[in-house]
């Protein structure tokens, strides 16, 4: 019984320990983008967060690389939109406590729905602040950096399938989202957040989760039937194709990032 006690309070000290050194990082990049006003440093912070990938023999770090790249991808975003928001300290706030949720109440869940979300998130979040900074890059680097989103998104959802050709589907929708990155590279269009002149939310993004959501629901009836039914990607296909038109169409008076 004492050594049942003595298992959880370590337990009860390392889930402790645990949150506080997510806060801590979240806390700290904020920090940083807000008293040294360069987003640099806090780059640097979202990398050494994840030493614990490297902290393993070397022929496991490139499965591990691979597995936390999701993760790193939103670290990596939230820097930049925080950097974005400079001088809206509510709004930098409230993408902190939003990082802080996915760090500490996302990110650690393994069932199906949680994965899919936070391969969507961080597929939006991703090329989302990609699209806001690369405006002036070579469109060699944006398409790479695209096919990197692509790739490592499809490959987190599909882990959740335990599909055997995870590999290749990755590959190929990594190719489909660097193919749609090198036109936003030459052609983007953003949503000003009402509450920020400097956040944009580029149209591409939004027609990319659109396009993803359709192919995960797809990919999910395959899954369950062995085929793809109809019935199950129906409403998925019309909300995409409509919310697809409606941004090209109605609210394709944005911005140019």
């Amino acid at each position: 019984m004492e050594f049942l006690r003595q298992s959880r309070r370590r337990s009860l000290l390392s889930e402790v320990i645990y949150i506080a050194l997510n806060v801590l990082v979240a806390i700290g990049i904020f920090a940083v983008v807000y008293f040294v006003g360069s987003p640099y440093a806090a780059f640097g912070i979202v990398l050494l967060s994840k030493w614990r990938v490297l902290a393993v023999r070397p022929q496991y770090w490139g499965a591990n690389v691979l597995a936390n790249l999701v993760d790193l991808i939103v670290g990596l975003s939230f820097v930049v939109l925080l950097s974005a928001a400079a001088g809206q300290v509510i709004l930098q706030i409230v993408f902190t406590v939003l990082y802080i949720a996915w760090l500490l109440l996302l990110k650690p869940q393994s069932k199906r729905v949680y994965v899919i979300w936070q391969a969507a998130i961080g597929l939006f979040l991703g090329t989302t602040a990609l699209l806001q900074v690369s405006y002036d890059w070579w469109a060699s680097i944006v398409v790479i950096a695209m096919w990197l989103i692509g790739y490592s998104t499809a490959r987190h959802a599909l882990g959740a399938y335990r599909e055997p050709h995870t590999q290749l589907l990755s590959l190929v929708w990594g190719l489909v989202i660097a193919e749609l990155g090198w036109i936003a590279h030459h052609w983007t269009l953003g949503y000003q957040l009402p509450i920020a002149e400097n956040v944009m939310i580029a149209q591409m993004s939004l027609i990319i989760i659109f396009i993803g959501f359709l192919a995960e629901r797809t990919y999910a009836s395959y899954h369950k039937h062995e085929k793809v039914v109809f019935a199950d990607i129906v409403l998925p296909l019309l909300l995409t194709v409509s919310s697809v038109v409606l941004l090209l169409t109605l609210f394709g008076g944005g911005q140019t990032i």
